[in-house]
C-alpha cells in the first residue's frame, strides 16, 4: 500500500508557493527518432547500446524471473506516471527468434506498460553472446555528444549489470572518474518526474546534485517545478533550500514542545528496559512517532516478558 502524501508544513509551503501545475511542459518521452523493430523490415543497425521500439506483442516475460509477485497498487501508480512522463528507463530484452523478444530486465516496467495501454515499448536488445562486444558496445555509446544525463546514468547501470563490473572497472572503462560515475548513478534515484524533467533538458544535472541532498521526495518535486517556474540557477536553488531548511529547523523546535506528563511516564516505564535509549516526539496535533533502540535480544525478551506479566 503506498503511503499518503505528507504536507510540507506551513513555513515551507509559504517559502515554496502554491501547487503549480507544469503538465502542459511535460511531455512523455517516447524515444520517436529510434529505429523501429518490425515484423516486415531488416535489422540494419546491431549496437547492443541503442534504445528501439518494440511492439509489445513481441516480448514475453522471463520464466525465471525470481520476482513473481508485483504489488497492483503500486503497479498501477508506475503506469500512470507512465502515461503521463512516457517509460524513462527502457527494459532490457534478448532476441530469442524472429520477432521474438525475452525480457532479461524490467519486467515491472513492462507490466505498467501494459497497464497503460501502450504498443511499443523503449527497449536495449541483447543480440550478442559475446560480453566484450556489448560491453564495447556500451561504452562507444555513452562516447556520443548527444546523451542526455539520464541515458549516460542508463549506460553506466547497464556496465555494472549486464558486464558485472564495478564502478572503479567502469570509471576506466569510459575514462571517467569514479565520483563522476557515482553522481550520474545517482541521478536513477530521482523521482521519474525529475528524471524525465533532467532528460528532456528542463533540469541540470547542478540541479538534480542539489536535489539528490533532500531527503524528501515531496520537497524535491516542489523544488524542481520551482526552478523551471523561476528560472533558478544552481546557486539560487542552493539559496531557497537553505532558507527552508532554516523554516524546517524552527518548525521542529516548536514541535519538540516539552512532553506531556502521559508521555514522560511511558518514557520512563519503557526506557528502563532498553537502557533510556528511547525517544518520542509529539506534534501539535497529538500525532508523533516512538523510537526504540535496543542492543540485544535479550533486552526485547525481557521487555516482551514483562508485557505478558503486566495488565495488558
Amino acid at each position: 500500500m503506498s503511503k499518503p502524501s505528507r504536507g510540507l508544513g506551513r513555513g515551507l509551503g509559504a517559502l515554496l508557493g502554491g501547487d503549480t501545475d507544469l503538465s502542459s511542459i511535460r511531455q512523455p518521452v517516447g524515444y520517436v527518432n529510434k529505429k523501429v523493430v518490425s515484423t516486415s523490415e531488416e535489422q540494419q543497425d546491431s549496437n547492443d547500446a541503442d534504445i528501439r521500439r518494440i511492439p509489445i506483442s513481441m516480448i514475453e516475460p522471463n520464466p525465471f524471473q525470481p520476482r513473481m509477485s508485483f504489488g497492483q497498487e503500486a503497479l498501477q501508480e508506475l503506469a500512470d506516471s507512465i502515461m503521463t512522463l512516457g517509460l524513462i528507463q527502457p527494459i532490457t530484452v534478448r532476441k530469442k527468434a524472429a520477432d521474438r523478444y525475452q525480457i532479461i530486465s524490467g519486467e515491472r516496467r513492462y507490466k505498467a506498460c501494459i497497464l497503460a495501454g501502450m504498443d511499443m515499448i523503449p527497449a536495449y536488445i541483447r543480440e550478442a553472446n559475446d560480453q566484450g562486444m556489448l560491453e564495447m558496445a556500451i561504452v562507444e555509446n555513452i562516447q556520443r555528444e548527444n546523451l542526455d544525463p539520464i541515458e549516460v546514468a542508463l549506460s553506466y547501470q547497464r556496465l555494472i549489470e549486464e558486464c558485472s563490473l564495478t564502478q572503479e572497472q567502469m570509471a576506466v572503462r569510459v575514462g571517467k572518474k569514479r565520483a563522476s560515475v557515482t553522481n550520474y548513478l545517482r541521478l536513477l534515484r530521482l523521482p521519474a518526474k525529475l528524471q524525465h524533467d533532467l532528460k528532456v533538458g528542463l533540469l541540470t544535472v547542478g540541479h538534480a546534485k542539489v536535489l539528490l541532498g533532500v531527503e524528501d521526495p515531496n520537497l524535491q518535486l516542489h523544488l524542481c517545478d520551482l526552478v523551471i517556474q523561476e528560472d533558478l540557477s544552481v546557486r539560487q536553488l542552493e539559496e531557497k533550500i537553505k532558507k527552508l531548511t532554516e523554516v524546517k529547523d524552527k518548525e521542529d523546535k516548536q514541535d519538540g514542545q516539552e512532553l506531556p506528563d502521559d508521555y514522560m511516564k511511558v518514557l520512563e516505564i519503557v526506557g528502563k528496559y532498553f537502557d533510556n535509549n528511547i525517544s518520542l516526539k509529539r506534534g501539535k496535533s497529538g500525532k508523533g512517532s516512538m523510537t526504540i533502540h535496543f542492543n540485544s535480544d535479550e533486552e526485547v525478551r525481557k521487555f516482551l516478558q514483562a508485557l505478558e506479566e503486566s495488565k495488558f
